[in-house]
């Protein structure tokens, strides 16, 4: 096996590749396209299948600008929920929070009127 032999081999499965991950997109957005009826998934599926290079290639050219919008909605999603977690991961409830305040006023480190107006704060907010 020569050096050029390697390098056609290479590229091969690169390109395998990289249909795989495009048929595995196009398979992924039909099923979550929102605007598609059962009946229209079914045969955006059908013709993927039976005629996969050019099903796909009719998709990506018929309904790439839908592929994208899908993709950015995901993602626009996931964001939404790991913002939420962490917000209900990383919030205190006020009276953590007081305690909190407690604690730093019998070490000397609040003032009787500092931990009064933190509290209305934590108590208000």
């Amino acid at each position: 096996m020569g050096f050029f032999d390697l390098i056609w081999s290479i590229f091969l499965i690169f390109l395998m590749v990289a249909w795989f991950w495009v048929l595995i997109a196009v398979v992924a957005d039909i099923f979550r396209s929102k605007d598609l009826g059962g009946f229209a998934k079914a045969l955006w599926i059908g013709f993927v299948i039976i005629i996969p290079w050019l099903g796909v290639l009719v998709y990506v050219i018929a309904r790439g600008d839908k592929m994208q919008e899908h993709n950015a909605q995901a993602m626009s999603d996931m964001e939404a929920a790991q913002k939420d977690y962490i917000r209900s991961v990383a919030t205190t409830s006020p009276a953590d929070e007081l305690e909190r305040l407690a604690g730093l006023k019998e070490k000397g480190v609040l003032t009787e009127e500092e931990f009064a107006a933190q509290k209305a704060k934590v108590l208000a907010g």
